[in-house]
């Protein structure tokens, strides 16, 4: 026999009407007050109830005002003092970037660019004429004194010095196209070689490499301003294939072989090319990855690998001074 159904409370939910969807349960939680007895507030929102306690100073916080940590929950207080200052978190970024210095220079080269081409010829400087930024900083054969052909007809320097020269027609380029495909080596490079070297190393590198370019110029190309980054990423392609060479394998098995070899195949065989500039800073960079990029049995001493990039250095401007002189 069947049981009859039980009656239903007045007290409790209504009843469905026929065909609809049945109603949810009643919610039979008990909410919190503030009111009552034993209850804290947090300390941020007087409004809210204070579920738990930050782990480090002990103060009541809501759910929204803790963040989880390590151990336990800390409040906001305590999550901004154990944050790091700015320097901090700026030499953490630094550290985390595996090619710093590279992208600085990339940087650098850049913005040189564009500053240049806004004082002077924003439009010559994307197209590659020859603009009063090149007059200024760009290289040529006799630098402290002479007269120089460019596309916009020939133009006296009288001077007296301009040995800085050496140093800035490493970061002018002749157009967007030249710019870009001596930043995207650098950048290749730059990822490759950088993490091995060290920053300071990479640095010294880059540098022995630039100055060797430019005293390329100055002994083999002829009239003209010289420009371009080209003779440092030359320095780095010779630095990288003389250390995978030290390392036994043959660089011109190697994509960094090719890219050399048809760099130079461009360096030759296209005009308007400093060929000095890139012969020069391959000499230096090959010169310097001998030792910098030596393997380990071959027992160089870590100052040796500082001291290289130096001499080349400074051999590379006393070679300058004689040219000119």
């Amino acid at each position: 026999m069947p049981l009859p159904e039980p009656p239903s409370s007045p007290t409790g939910p209504p009843a469905a009407s026929p065909g609809s969807a049945p109603l949810p349960p009643p919610d039979r939680r008990i909410r919190q007050r503030l009111s009552d007895e034993g209850t804290t507030a947090c300390y941020r929102h007087a409004n809210r109830v204070a579920g738990r306690r930050c782990t480090r100073c002990g103060k009541p916080a809501c759910a929204d005002c803790l963040s989880q940590a390590t151990v336990g929950s800390h409040c906001a207080d305590c999550a901004k003092a154990a944050r790091p200052d700015v320097k901090t978190r700026a030499k953490y970024w630094q550290a985390s970037q595996p090619a710093f210095v590279a992208y600085t220079l990339i940087a650098i080269n850049v913005a040189v660019f564009i500053v240049l081409g806004l004082l002077h010829d924003i439009g010559g400087m994307l197209a590659g004429s020859s603009t009063q930024g090149h007059v200024d900083f760009a290289l040529f054969n006799n630098f402290s004194t002479g007269i120089i052909e460019t596309n916009r007809g020939p133009v006296r320097i009288d001077e007296g010095g301009g040995w800085y020269r050496l140093v800035t027609s490493g970061f002018l380029h002749y157009g967007v196209i030249h710019l870009a495909f001596n930043m995207y080596f650098l950048y290749v490079l730059g990822n490759q070689m950088e993490p091995t070297l060290g920053r300071g190393k990479f640095l010294a590198l880059y540098t022995a490499s630039l100055l060797g370019g430019s005293a390329g110029v100055l002994l083999v190309d002829q009239g003209g301003l010289t420009a371009g980054a080209s003779g440092a990423v030359f320095g780095l392609l010779g630095a990288f294939a003389v250390g995978i060479w030290q390392h036994g394998v043959n660089p011109f098995s190697t994509q960094i072989g090719s890219l050399l070899l048809i760099n130079l195949g461009i360096t030759f065989f296209i005009g308007g090319i400093s060929i000095g500039g890139h012969i020069g800073g391959l000499v230096a960079g090959s010169i310097c990855g001998f030792v910098m990029m030596a393997p380990g049995y071959k027992g160089y001493p870590t100052w040796s690998k500082w001291i290289t990039p130096v001499t080349v250095a400074v051999a590379a401007v006393g070679l300058s001074i004689l040219l000119v002189s």
